[in-house]
């Protein structure tokens, strides 16, 4: 009877830590989805640009059909002289959780517009809210036009910040590395009020913790948090290395893994509205983390 009672303890102390339950999906390995992707000409609120755009697919594969059902959309903005395609891999792996991911090309010059890449952003989930209700468009009738989220790598990640301050429509922001902008992307976070996560790496040379996300995370109202990738570095980030890079005490291969699992389940709960990853966003199994630290208000 003893060691039935301490059984039926530990079932109940693991559920609630999220083990041997939904919560324990591991978000770091693809989802169900097959992923499709498509290149477009985004036209929206007055902005031009072109864009990659991975989405949950029928068949895998370039300008497959997309899978059936609405998915919330979600604008990345890349690096500063970062090509998306820095990126693909974690907007693939969002795709096959049930997400569409846009990654507009534009401000890819020495000289970007944070504020103008800001508005790309804004303008790219225009154009996806658009689509779903524009006949012939492949995401005609597919797309959550109620779950709109912001993320973004570094420069990218500043201008999520940036474009959350000027878009109401927005549900949630999360993003990568965020640099400090001009304007402000600090500042504008005190007007942020949608529950925003920034994720850092604890060995990031490029844009420091205590100069670029951490202002932010101070200047933003509840609900929010910051999550440091432990030996995570700038340049983990990113698919493969590129100039001027810095370096970290984990590998890139294990560094996209964490982003990717961290990423998926903050989406996963604020985005499809699945309360099953709450423990790996703001249950014991952000909190226990032995990965990444937790920093966060609710």
């Amino acid at each position: 009877m003893i060691r039935r009672a301490i059984l039926v303890l530990a079932m109940i102390t693991a559920a609630v830590a999220g083990f041997g339950s939904p919560a324990a999906a591991d978000s770091s390995t693809p989802g169900a989805y097959a992923v499709g992707y498509v290149d477009a000409s985004v036209s929206a609120s007055g902005r031009s640009f072109s864009a990659r755009i991975y989405y949950p697919a029928a068949t895998a594969g370039q300008n497959a059909a997309v899978a059936a059902g609405r998915f919330p959309a979600i604008a990345f903005g890349h690096g500063f002289l970062q090509s998306v395609s820095k990126y693909y891999s974690t907007m693939q792996h969002l795709a096959s959780w049930g997400f569409v991911v846009a990654a507009p090309t534009s401000q890819g010059s020495l000289f970007p517009s944070h504020s103008a890449f800001a508005d790309d952003l804004n303008a790219q989930l225009t154009w996806l809210v658009a689509q779903d209700t524009t006949a012939g468009s492949r995401f005609n009738a597919h797309i959550n036009t109620a779950k709109l989220g912001l993320s973004g790598h570094s420069m990218g990640g500043g201008a999520s910040v940036l474009a959350a301050s000027r878009n109401p429509a927005v549900t949630t922001v999360a993003n990568l590395a965020a640099a400090e902008t001009n304007p402000s992307a600090a500042a504008a976070a005190a007007s942020v009020t949608v529950p925003m996560m920034l994720v850092a790496g604890q060995k990031d040379g490029t844009a420091p913790i205590a100069s670029h996300q951490r202002p932010i995370y101070h200047g933003k109202p509840a609900p929010k948090q910051l999550r440091t990738i432990v030996g995570g570095f700038h340049c983990g980030f990113i698919d493969t290395s590129s100039a001027f890079c810095d370096s970290g005490t984990i590998t890139r291969a294990v560094q996209l893994q964490i982003t990717r699992r961290v990423l998926t389940d903050w989406f996963r709960y604020y985005l499809a509205g699945d309360t099953t990853a709450y423990n790996a966003v703001w249950g014991p199994g952000a909190t226990g983390d032995p990965q990444v630290l937790f920093e966060g208000v609710a």
